[in-house]
């Protein structure tokens, strides 16, 4: 049986999440500078990618948290604080807890090695941000 895909209700928007952690606003400015640069290009291979990549973790027979975490997972076992930066960050606005966040770093560290340790560090710091009172 087919799934439909929707997007997901987030718990924060992110003029948020840039108020809550210094980290966050510097990776999102900076990330939105970049895709304008990507953007100006008008690349129809790229604007696909970028489709397929923002489909991939629409709402479906996985949910949109689920999905997220697999990406934080994928990400930081490949050591790409960009996208560990992105995943910590949305799963954070459709409301994973820390622990969960923690546990699929946890998972990453497992499948990659030791070498992501000084990925996870970063991520760490993100958490403490995000999840400060």
């Amino acid at each position: 049986m087919k799934q439909s895909s929707t997007e997901p209700e987030y718990c924060f928007d992110l003029s948020w999440v840039e108020a809550k952690s210094p980290i966050a606003k510097k990776f999102l400015t900076e990330r939105s500078k970049l895709n304008g640069l990507v953007d100006a290009a008008d690349n129809k291979l790229l604007k696909r990618i970028y489709n397929v990549d923002h489909n991939a973790y629409l709402e479906g027979a996985l949910s949109a948290k689920t999905k997220e975490l697999m990406g934080l997972v994928a990400s930081a076992s490949l050591r790409c604080d960009d996208c560990i930066y992105y995943h910590v960050i949305q799963s954070f606005r459709l409301g994973c807890t820390r622990s969960e966040q923690e546990e699929a770093i946890n998972v990453a560290t497992v499948v990659g090695g030791t070498i992501v340790i000084p990925h996870l560090r970063r991520a760490y710091a993100l958490l403490d941000e995000l999840y400060s009172e």
